[in-house]
């Protein structure tokens, strides 16, 4: 996939670069930003504006990291600012309730196996930014700790510093929601 990008790359049609980068990493990028801000509107508008940042800095991609590491980057600063930004913190829309992607299940899927998974993507999401961030990149991405550490902008020892602070939280909630069960 790399290989192929670095083709369209080097053909200089930055406009058909943007299409395949959009294609094979849009929803990944969607759900990755749905992992910051938990609102699926607000995640759909926050995509659309970090590939207008990829569409802008193309023409500053050195190729030092893979395509996929630097658009993770792009997409995790971009959620990352939005975090911390007056609107965000400021404004908010009467009525807006959370809502999250419907995961497609097979009809074989037993309804305790659901409620796990539901209970384990609600801790999750609870999780502050910090950790979620380690917890979705690492499981729901399958990114190794270097990518990661590439991404954050981080050292390895404090992603898995993160991921095991982020892994305890998970354990000590999860045991509480079945102890008051």
């Amino acid at each position: 996939m790399e290989e192929f990008l670095a083709e369209v790359f080097e053909a200089g049609d930055e406009s058909a670069l943007l299409d395949e980068i959009m294609q094979i990493y849009g929803q990944d990028i969607l759900q990755l930003v749905f992992s910051y801000v938990k609102n699926k509107t607000v995640a759909e508008d926050l995509t659309q504006e970090i590939f207008v940042k990829c569409y802008q800095a193309l023409p500053s991609y050195k190729k030092q990291a893979k395509v996929r590491t630097w658009l993770w980057r792009i997409a995790s600063n971009h959620c990352k600012d939005y975090l911390k930004s007056w609107y965000f913190r400021s404004v908010q829309a009467a009525g807006d309730e959370q809502q999250e992607f419907a995961a497609s299940e097979n009809i074989e899927d037993t309804m305790i196996q659901r409620d796990e998974d539901q209970e384990l993507a609600a801790a999750v999401m609870e999780l502050p930014v910090k950790y979620r961030e380690v917890i979705y990149l690492y499981y729901f991405q399958e990114l190794s700790i270097k990518d990661i550490s590439d991404i954050a902008g981080l050292s390895q020892g404090t992603i898995k510093t993160r991921m095991r602070r982020a892994k305890s939280i998970l354990k000590d909630r999860l045991e509480g929601m079945k102890d008051g069960k």
